[in-house]
């Protein structure tokens, strides 16, 4: 099968595609046909090997998500699993290829009416989304900024808070991703632009109540700094390569609460927020936006491309034929 292999840590261009021997289902594993795969912003600090991450083991196949058919199941799997249409993660590695292993108990059927790659997308970044709103508890009238907001996470964070009747802020870098933040109900400020937390606020019309920093950094330092008294900071990614700047003291004189990915949440509760982030979905209720599809021959170029703001939504590995799973 084609796969695409990082033997040693670098820019995109250690992702190299090669065939390489089809993977065999162990026990509680399933192999799955993969239509598509997720590339993820970290997956592009992992293949640096500069990222806030221990170096994994080389060499290595990419890919912690995919889609698609589940071809054969290993010792002690329900058979009736086989032929069916799932979204799973991989334990970290083994995504980029045409065909990945996953635990049996790990993955999802795709339900009636949602596109494999609509459903690719919502799989890690729909169930973060989720989490993080739930956590965050956001209140009609409430104003809310969130950073990164043309990305897979950001543009369904930006989802539910304009449904949750919010005022919302989307905060990314460049004109280009204005339409995409605007057309999902949100004002669009350009945190590469001068006084651009000056903008925020004259769009919330004051203090925010809550500010999703997917940035990190100085943008993430200075939103901090906006939020009122009892907002809530929730930290999701550190697309500037360094986290905020937090005054703890600060934080807790304006009484705002920290909230974010601090710990993974368990299996069962992983899994259930997949499932829902699907049925939204397929009752049309977030719509995954999805930017751009690379074949999965070119995952060096998904991975520059990503590396170099070019992208919007979420970024996908074009593998199988999506209604088969080949």
């Amino acid at each position: 099968m084609l796969s695409v292999v990082m033997e040693e840590f670098g820019g995109p261009e250690v992702l190299r595609a090669r065939q390489v021997e089809d993977p065999v289902p162990g026990p509680g594993q399933v192999l799955v046909d993969v239509a598509y795969a997720s590339v993820t912003f970290v997956e592009t600090q992992v293949r640096s090997g500069n990222g806030p991450f221990s170096r994994p083991t080389l060499p290595r196949v990419p890919g912690n998500g995919v889609g698609g058919r589940v071809a054969a199941v290993g010792p002690g799997v329900d058979p009736s699993l086989a032929g069916t249409v799932v979204v799973t993660t991989t334990g970290g590695a083994g995504g980029y290829a045409e065909r990945a292993l996953a635990r049996a108990d790990e993955v999802v059927p795709v339900p009636p009416g949602l596109g494999i790659q609509d459903a690719v997308a919502l799989l890690a970044d729909g169930r973060t989304a989720l989490l993080l709103f739930r956590q965050a508890e956001v209140r009609p009238g409430e104003k809310v900024l969130v950073e990164a907001a043309a990305g897979g996470v950001g543009s369904l964070l930006v989802q539910l808070a304009v449904q949750a009747g919010a005022r919302v802020i989307g905060a990314a870098r460049g004109a280009h991703k204005a339409e995409l933040v605007t057309s999902l109900g949100a004002s669009y400020v350009d945190y590469s632009e001068e006084r651009w937390l000056r903008r925020v606020r004259d769009a919330a019309g004051g203090a925010l109540d809550v500010v999703f920093d997917g940035v990190g950094g100085a943008i993430g330092t200075e939103a901090a700094g906006a939020l009122g008294p009892g907002g809530r900071l929730s930290l999701y990614g550190m697309a500037s390569g360094a986290d905020a700047e937090l005054d703890e003291d600060d934080l807790a004189a304006r009484q705002i609460r920290t909230l974010g990915l601090f710990a993974a949440p368990g299996p069962a509760e992983t899994h259930a927020y997949i499932g829902e982030a699907l049925r939204l979905a397929a009752d049309g209720v977030l719509r995954p936006v999805v930017g751009q599809v690379f074949p999965l021959a070119s995952a060096a170029e998904a991975h520059a491309a990503i590396e170099a703001r070019a992208t919007v939504g979420k970024t996908l590995l074009a593998v199988g034929d999506p209604d088969s799973g080949r």
